[in-house]
């Protein structure tokens, strides 16, 4: 006797028709047809079964803050940086708790169930780790949220930086962050990059950069990072977010640094859908795309994972919290058409996010937890084509969000009376 089954599964790795039996909170069996009852039982009528979305960057403090104090007419990186310089000495904790915990309920609804957000600590009253580390606490029950300290202003840059985020880490906040590339020289930033690895290593916490996020091809912030990982021994703890300088370096650099980076085991976290927004601002034509070399580096054996980095916020004013969709902007944006490139996207919001989260028991293998995403698509690259319903969303073994399938009444004479688009799959072998 299970607690739940769901019947007829396709899995993401290519199996179809699986039951996944669970009790308690962890996944018990996996198999091709489980001959055994349960209390519950869906039927995913050959549906995607997924672990839950995983977004490794994020800005929780910020999101849902749009319009507040006034709209980014530029829709620049910079002035969306100097809006939040003009909202933050105006933030409570109790707003800040508020709009995090909407965000989160949206969350839930899209089957994005683990997310790192970074805690802007330049104001020195660290109100937004006061706020984030009370959502951390609430949320657990359906969230697994983990916190950068992060020194939007410049760790050397800001006065008391330095201070505010030693103390938002002794608060319990769980990473160190950094943004080397926004200190007011190339030296200071190399500087903040030792210091704060060394903290890291020091404190035996993760590190997650905000690097090199401009279309400066001279700003390598990243190699002085991959170097900085190697020597305070950080492998696989490191992640460098946005990197969309690589965009515009030269190859030849290139062909030194993604080795580099792949000796240091860095964990590789693009933005597309901010970085597509923001970058190439100052070019006319041709316009830099900005996102970093996804391809090359997925090819070096590098872990890729996407973020969605923003939602209705200074810096971008769209977004849905859901993470397909900034899977569909990689697509296309990366230029990953081919069969094998949308199974890396969809690899890069589920398995490869939860490895740079260095997430325990995530999966859909027997001993896993029982967090598990049922989609209105038939596989993987379907889900990226539709973003579809989560038709529903588990966490622990429990149903905690539905959604009705989407289908439209068709009110043509002669023609079927109901659409749906999940039923339009190609068929493509698998």
């Amino acid at each position: 006797m299970f607690d739940l089954i769901i019947r007829d599964a396709n899995l993401p790795d290519g199996r179809v028709g699986i039951d996944i039996g669970i009790t308690g909170d962890r996944i018990a069996a996996v198999d091709a047809k489980i001959e055994a009852s349960a209390q519950e039982e869906i039927d995913a009528t050959g549906r995607l079964v997924s672990p839950p979305f995983v977004d490794p960057h994020f800005h929780m403090d910020a999101t849902l803050s749009l319009g507040l104090p006034r709209m980014n007419r530029s829709g620049t990186l910079l002035e969306g940086i100097a809006l939040w310089g003009e909202l933050r000495p105006t933030l409570t904790r109790e707003a800040l708790v508020e709009r995090a915990l909407r965000y989160c309920d949206l969350a839930v609804s899209q089957g994005l169930l683990y997310i790192r957000s970074h805690v802007d600590t330049s104001d020195p009253r660290l109100v937004t780790a006061e706020a984030l580390l009370e959502v951390r606490d609430r949320v657990a029950p359906y969230i697994d949220l983990q916190l950068v300290a992060f020194p939007q202003d410049g760790y050397y840059r800001s006065p008391g930086a330095v201070d505010a985020l030693n103390r938002a880490l002794d608060m319990g906040v769980d990473i160190v962050g950094g943004i080397p590339h926004f200190e007011r020289t190339m030296s200071d930033g190399a500087a903040s990059v030792e210091a704060l690895c060394r903290i890291a290593a020091e404190r035996g916490l993760p590190v997650d950069m905000h690097c090199d996020e401009t279309d400066d091809p001279m700003s390598r912030h990243i190699e002085t990072l991959a170097a900085q990982t190697v020597r305070f021994g950080l492998q696989g703890r490191v992640a460098g977010s946005h990197l969309t300088s690589m965009h515009s370096m030269d190859n030849y650099y290139v062909s030194k640094l993604i080795p580099l980076m792949a000796e240091a085991e860095i964990n590789v976290i693009p933005n597309p859908l901010i970085n597509i927004m923001l970058q190439g601002r100052h070019d006319s034509y041709p316009k830099r795309r900005g996102l970093t070399r996804v391809r090359e580096l997925m090819e070096a054996g590098l872990n890729v994972s996407f973020g969605h980095d923003c939602v209705m916020d200074p810096w971008y004013s769209m977004g849905s919290g859901d993470m397909l969709e900034v899977g569909h902007m990689a697509i296309h944006v990366a230029q990953m058409a081919g069969i094998e490139d949308k199974r890396k996207v969809f690899d890069a919001l589920t398995v490869n996010s939860a490895k740079t989260m260095g997430l325990a028991g995530y999966g859909l293998e027997k001993g896993c937890n029982a967090d598990l995403v049922i989609l209105q698509a038939r596989d993987p690259l379907e889900a990226l084509r539709l973003k579809p319903n989560r038709l529903a969303v588990i966490r622990r073994g429990k149903v905690i969000a539905r959604t009705p399938p989407r289908v439209s009444e068709l009110l043509l004479e002669g023609r079927p009376s109901t659409v749906d688009g999940s039923e339009y799959a190609p068929n493509i072998g698998g």
